[in-house]
């Protein structure tokens, strides 16, 4: 029971604290200034051949 006991307070106390961590990483990466481009382009992809079809060439872009 003992080895429950320690996973159970790792669990509560240092994973705790390490997901917060990641996730404010995830999000300090997600905003950070140069990403704004490759957000933008990324967000464009199903309006980019809204009126015609894309050749095999424009697909591999």
């Amino acid at each position: 029971m003992q080895l429950y006991t320690m996973l159970r307070q790792l669990a509560d106390s240092w994973m705790l604290l390490f997901l917060f961590v990641f996730f404010i990483g995830v999000v300090l990466w997600v905003f950070r200034p140069g990403s704004t481009k490759t957000y933008e382009d990324t967000s464009k992809i199903p309006f980019r051949h809204e009126n015609k079809p894309a050749t095999s060439e424009e697909a591999r872009k």
